[in-house]
């Protein structure tokens, strides 16, 4: 789909397909956009169709008429902006995906917390003009590392959030785990729920949500024991990979908390490698690597680039 950016607007050059269309049609169901989003747009008549402003519900659309959004109004920043250096994978007018270290965050989890990877980017936002406050649409453990999609604007984060409730966003990661993995290939399917011994951590548990992790072994190294695993998130639960892998009997190394073997390098062996979406305007296909640390002693970039062939 052509789309640029004018400003404060998103101009769309409507496709064959949405002919017929009404401009509700495309703003409900092809855009998915949120009811509150919609009342805003419309009383600030900031959605225009060939430069005039018709009624959503009985205006339609050809190939070739210019659709116009105020997408971009300037909105204040809603976190506190931290210095952090950020490893920009992909930007565009609409969406950043970024290369998430070890040790940190994704989000403020008290009132007063400002180390965290949105305020880092927040950071980002500010020192590149953007005037917007940044939505995370998935999030990572704080001592996972690798690629999260953040949305810069509000009609974004809806249409990124809708995809990922769909399964359209695909996430792959990379992990080293404890022992030998039999069968090579596999689906871990086992509902996940909270342990009520314990704040934090999570259980496979038959009141849980369900949960499905599909795996995949890429090699077995015998000198330590470990296998390093490629794996693909189907559902998105808290704590997912590391509890499917330690039901499994074979824990991330590193996570204590779920049974692995300790390490003064690392906190658990696991990485978001790559980030695959439909991207919600233009509709083609966005595919990220999170490149490891130069110095990372789990993963190498000649792993991450791997992927890409599999």
């Amino acid at each position: 789909m052509k789309t640029k950016r004018m400003g404060d607007w998103l101009e769309v050059i409507i496709p064959e397909k949405w002919n017929g269309f009404t401009i509700e049609k495309i703003l409900k169901k092809e855009w998915n956009v949120p009811r509150k989003l919609m009342h805003s747009f419309r009383s600030n008549r900031e959605v225009t169709l060939n430069n005039e402003n018709p009624h959503w519900k009985t205006a339609t659309v050809k190939n070739g008429d210019v659709l116009r959004i105020r997408l971009f109004r300037p909105k204040p920043l809603e976190v506190t902006p931290t210095y952090m250096e950020i490893d920009v994978i992909y930007e565009d007018d609409h969406i950043l995906v970024v290369n998430k270290p070890t040790g940190v965050f994704t989000h403020p989890n008290t009132p007063n917390e400002q180390d965290t990877l949105v305020n880092g980017v927040a950071f980002y936002f500010q020192m590149n003009g953007i005037e917007a406050t940044p939505k995370y649409v998935h999030r990572l453990d704080r001592d996972t590392s690798g690629a999260i999609l953040f949305a810069k604007h509000d009609l974004a984060i809806a249409m990124l959030g809708k995809e990922l409730q769909e399964r359209k966003i695909k996430r792959t990661y990379l992990a080293w785990a404890h022992g030998n993995i039999k069968p090579v290939r596999g689906k871990i399917i086992e509902p996940i729920g909270k342990d009520r011994h314990h704040p934090v951590r999570r259980r496979v548990s038959h009141g849980g949500q369900h949960a499905e992790t599909h795996y995949e072994v890429l090699s077995y190294h015998a000198e330590g024991d470990a296998s390093l695993v490629k794996l693909q998130l189907q559902t998105g639960r808290t704590h997912q990979i590391r509890v499917h892998l330690s039901y499994i009997g074979h824990p991330l190394i590193g996570d204590e908390m779920y049974g692995g073997k300790s390490s003064i390098n690392y906190k658990q062996a696991l990485h978001a490698a790559r980030l695959t979406l439909v991207h919600p305007f233009t509709e083609e296909e966005v595919q990220c690597f999170a490149m490891p640390p130069k110095q990372s002693p789990l993963f190498t970039k000649e792993q991450i680039e791997r992927l890409n062939q599999r």
